[in-house]
C-alpha cells in the first residue's frame, strides 16, 4: 500500500492505492491535473471570500436554452435581464447592483470580458452552459484574477473536465415564442489511458417575446487532451455565431399598457420595419493549456489563447445629412439635396490574445500561488454605408478607428494554516494597462493614449471547525475607464475607479440544515456614474463620483424537511448610495444644461432587496418538482432616486418538473417541463431614462425592457 499526497492551489487530496494498480494511479493523478488553471484564481473552501459554487448537475437541470445569466438567477444578489424578454439572445446580469462591465469573467482562467467595453456578452458563445462543468461566483472583489478588475463580483467558468467514460447526449428543447434548442455532445472517454476528445454542437433559435426580437444562434466546442501521471496538454476550440434582431432600444413607457412588445428598431424605414436591422457576430476562442506536477510540492500551468471576433450590426437610417459623412450635397440643376436614407454596417474586427500562468506550492500548512498574465487587444472599428438612395459611392467607408490595449498582471497568494482552526490569507496583485484609441465615431480626430498602474492587495482570516466556518477579509481593486468614458475629451478624461471591500461572514453545514450570513461594505472612490452631463466634445459620458458605497447583508439557508422535500432560499438587504450627486439636464430653451444637486441618492440598478427561494419535491422515484421564486426590489434608472424614473419591484415564480427513465434503450432519458412566470406577472427587468426641458416643461422619457408573461419550455434529453 502506497500513500499519495497531491497538492495544487489551495486544495489537497490524500488517498492510498495498491502499488501494482497503475491504471487507477494514472486516472487519479489525471483528475488532479485537470483544473490547475482554474484553481489558481478560484477561492478555496477555506479562503475568506464570499462565494457560491455551482455544480455540473445544477447547471444541467436549469439549461433549457436560456442564456447563462438566467442559469445564475437564483444565486444571492443576482439580477438578470433580457432584451428579447425571454432570456434568449442579448441578456445582462448585475451582482450586488454592479453591471457586467464591473464583473470579472474568466473561461478556464482566461479573461472573457471585452477588453474595451469591459462588458460580457454571453450571446457570443451560445449554449456555453452545455460545456461548463462548474461555476464559481465570487461576490465583492474576491481573489486576484486575470483580466479586468472585479468591482461587484467574478464569474469563473470551467470546461476542462476529465470525462473518463465514453458518452453521447442529445438535448432538445422547445417552448414559447417558437424557441428551439438542439445540442449534441460526444466524448471518447479515456483512450489508451492518456487521450480525451470531447465535442459539442448547438443551435438555438427563437422569435423572442418582443416584436421581431429573433435569435439564430449556433456554436460548437471541441477539446482534445493528452494526460499522464504528471502532466496534461489540452487544446480547446469554442466558437459561436449569433444573428439577433436588434431589441436594445426598449419600449417607451407610454406603450407598456397598450403594446408591451413594441420594438422601434427598423422603423425609420418607411412602411414595414427594416427586415435586416440585426446584430451579426462570430467569436472563436482558441485555448492551449499545459499543466505539470513537478513533484509532491510543486505544480504549474501555462496557457496561450487567441480570441477572434468579427461582426457588425446593420441599421436603416432616414434623412441622414451628407455632411455627417464628409460628402458634398447632391446638386441637380437648381435643386440641392442635403440628406438621404441609407443602410449602414458598424463593424468590429478584433484579436485578443496572450498567455496566463501560475505556479503552485503546497507543503504542510503553507500554500502558495504565483501567477499572472499578459494580454493584447487589437481592435478595428469601422463603418460602411452599403446602400443609399443617392449621393454615396458603393460600400462607402466613412469611419475607421483602430485601438490597441495591453494588460499585464502578476499576483501572489498565500494561505497559511495557523492552528486551532484558523487560516490566514494574503493576496497581492500588480496590474499594468496601456491603452491607445485612434478616434471615435463621433470624433474621428480624437486620439487617446493612457497608461495605468494598479496595486490590488487582499488579506483575510478564516476559522473552520467541524461544520462551522467564519471569515473576514479586506480587499482593494482598481480599474481603468472603458472605451466610451475616454470620449470625454482631452480635458475631461475620467480618473480610474478604486474599490475598498470589507467582507465578513459565517456559516454552518449540517445533515438536514445549512445556513450562512455575509456582511459587506464596499466603498468606492471615483466610481464612474451617469450624470447626463455633456462634455467638452458634446457627448454624454460617465463622470467620477468622489464617494459612494454599497453596504448589505446576504442570508442563505437550506433544509431537508423530509426525505422527499427540501427548501432553500437567499435574500440580500442593502443600501447603495452616492454621497453627493449632480444631475445635468438638457435645457433646449436656452441651449445649456441645468444642474440639480442631490445628497445620499440611490445608485442606479441597485435594489435594496433581492431574494430567491426554491422548494424541491420528489413525488416518486426519478421524478422532481421544483418551485422557484424571485423577488427584486425597486431599481432606479438614474442616480436621482426619483420614483418616476424607476423599475417597479417584481415577484415572479417558475415551476420545473422532470422525470428520468433509466437503463432502457438509452442509459438515461430525461423529460423536463418548465413554466416561467406562472402567474403571468407584468414586469420589466431593465430600462433607461432621458430627461430634458423644452418650452418651459420638464419631460421625463423612460424606456423599459418588458419580460414575457406566462411561458413554457419542454425538453427531452437522451444519454447513451
Amino acid at each position: 500500500m502506497k500513500k499519495i499526497i497531491l497538492a495544487f492551489g489551495f486544495f489537497s487530496l490524500h488517498f492510498s492505492v495498491q502499488a501494482q494498480d497503475t491504471a487507477v494511479h494514472k486516472i487519479s493523478d489525471t483528475l488532479m491535473l485537470e483544473n490547475i488553471e482554474v484553481t489558481s484564481i478560484r477561492a478555496a473552501d477555506k479562503a475568506p471570500f464570499t462565494k457560491t459554487n455551482i455544480s455540473k448537475q445544477q447547471i444541467e437541470k436549469a439549461n433549457l436554452g436560456q442564456d447563462l445569466p438566467f442559469i445564475l438567477n437564483q444565486t444571492p444578489s443576482v439580477v438578470v435581464n433580457s432584451d428579447a424578454g425571454n432570456g434568449v439572445g442579448y441578456t445582462g446580469i448585475h451582482i450586488r447592483g454592479t453591471d457586467a462591465s464591473r464583473i470579472n469573467v474568466t473561461l478556464n482562467g482566461i479573461p472573457y470580458n471585452d477588453a474595451e467595453s469591459q462588458g460580457t456578452y454571453f450571446v457570443d458563445l451560445p449554449d456555453i452552459s452545455s460545456s461548463v462543468n462548474s461555476i464559481q461566483i465570487q461576490r465583492g472583489v474576491g481573489t486576484s484574477s486575470n483580466g479586468a478588475g472585479a468591482f461587484g463580483g467574478t464569474i469563473n467558468l470551467s470546461t476542462n473536465e476529465v470525462n473518463k467514460e465514453r458518452y453521447a447526449e442529445s438535448n432538445n428543447s422547445y417552448g414559447s415564442f417558437n424557441t428551439w434548442k438542439n445540442t449534441l455532445k460526444l466524448g471518447s472517454g479515456l483512450l489508451a489511458n492518456h487521450f480525451l476528445i470531447d465535442a459539442r454542437l448547438s443551435k438555438i433559435t427563437s422569435d423572442g417575446y418582443i416584436d421581431r426580437a429573433t435569435s439564430n444562434l449556433q456554436s460548437f466546442y471541441t477539446s482534445v487532451a493528452y494526460v499522464n501521471n504528471n502532466s496534461s496538454l489540452r487544446l480547446n476550440i469554442l466558437s459561436g455565431k449569433e444573428k439577433t434582431y436588434q431589441a436594445w432600444y426598449g419600449v417607451p413607457q407610454s406603450y407598456l399598457d397598450s403594446d408591451r412588445t413594441y420594438n422601434p428598431a427598423g422603423t425609420e424605414k418607411p412602411g414595414a420595419p427594416y427586415a435586416n436591422e440585426t446584430d451579426n457576430y462570430i467569436q472563436t476562442h482558441y485555448q492551449l493549456f499545459y499543466n505539470r506536477k513537478l513533484n509532491s510540492l510543486l505544480s504549474f500551468n501555462i496557457a496561450a489563447f487567441l480570441t477572434r471576433g468579427k461582426g457588425y450590426y446593420e441599421e436603416y437610417r432616414a434623412d441622414q445629412a451628407f455632411s455627417d459623412y464628409s460628402l458634398p450635397d447632391v446638386i441637380n440643376g437648381a435643386d440641392t439635396t442635403t440628406s438621404t436614407d441609407l443602410i449602414r454596417r458598424l463593424w468590429l474586427d478584433n484579436y485578443f490574445y496572450g498567455s496566463v500562468f501560475s505556479l503552485q506550492y503546497h507543503h504542510n500548512k503553507t500554500q502558495l500561488t504565483f501567477g499572472g498574465g499578459l494580454t493584447k487587444y487589437d481592435g478595428k472599428h469601422y463603418d460602411i454605408v452599403t446602400w443609399a438612395q443617392q449621393g454615396f459611392p458603393k460600400n462607402y467607408k466613412y469611419f475607421n478607428a483602430p485601438a490597441t490595449k495591453s494588460d499585464f498582471n502578476l499576483y501572489a497568494k498565500m494561505m497559511q494554516t495557523l492552528g486551532a482552526g484558523f487560516t490566514g490569507f494574503l493576496d497581492v496583485q500588480g496590474r499594468f494597462v496601456k491603452y491607445k484609441i485612434n478616434g471615435f465615431e463621433s470624433h474621428p480626430a480624437m486620439t487617446v493614449a493612457k497608461n495605468y498602474s494598479f496595486f490590488n492587495p487582499k488579506m483575510g482570516i478564516s476559522f473552520n471547525k467541524k461544520n462551522y466556518q467564519a471569515y473576514a477579509s479586506f480587499s482593494v481593486a482598481a480599474k481603468e475607464p472603458n472605451r466610451d468614458d475616454f470620449e470625454a475629451g482631452i480635458t475631461e478624461i475620467p480618473k480610474p475607479e478604486v474599490l475598498y471591500d470589507l467582507e465578513t461572514g459565517m456559516s454552518t453545514k449540517n445533515e438536514s440544515f445549512n445556513y450562512g450570513v455575509t456582511f459587506y461594505y464596499m466603498y468606492y472612490h471615483n466610481q464612474l456614474v451617469n450624470t447626463g452631463k455633456i462634455n467638452d466634445v458634446g457627448s454624454y459620458t460617465r463622470t467620477n463620483a468622489p464617494e459612494s458605497y454599497r453596504a448589505g447583508v446576504e442570508l442563505q439557508a437550506d433544509t431537508k424537511i423530509a426525505y422527499w422535500i427540501t427548501a432553500s432560499g437567499n435574500i440580500a438587504f442593502s443600501k447603495n448610495k452616492i454621497k453627493n450627486f449632480t444631475e445635468y439636464v438638457d435645457d433646449y430653451d436656452n441651449g445649456l444644461q441645468k444642474e440639480n444637486n442631490y445628497h445620499n441618492t440611490d445608485i442606479s440598478f441597485s435594489p435594496d432587496i433581492v431574494g430567491s427561494a426554491a422548494i424541491n419535491i420528489i413525488p416518486l422515484k426519478n421524478a422532481e418538482i421544483n418551485f422557484q421564486s424571485k423577488y427584486v426590489g425597486r431599481q432606479f434608472l438614474d442616480n436621482t432616486s426619483h420614483i418616476s424614473r424607476s423599475i417597479d419591484p417584481y415577484f415572479v415564480q417558475n415551476i420545473r418538473m422532470s422525470y428520468s427513465l433509466l437503463k432502457t434503450i438509452f442509459k438515461e432519458v430525461d423529460f423536463i417541463f418548465q413554466v416561467n412566470n406562472v402567474f403571468n406577472k407584468k414586469y420589466e427587468s431593465n430600462g433607461y431614462t432621458y430627461n430634458y426641458i423644452y418650452n418651459g416643461d420638464f419631460t421625463v422619457e423612460n424606456y423599459y425592457f418588458p419580460m414575457a408573461g406566462i411561458n413554457f419550455m419542454t425538453g427531452i434529453n437522451f444519454k447513451l
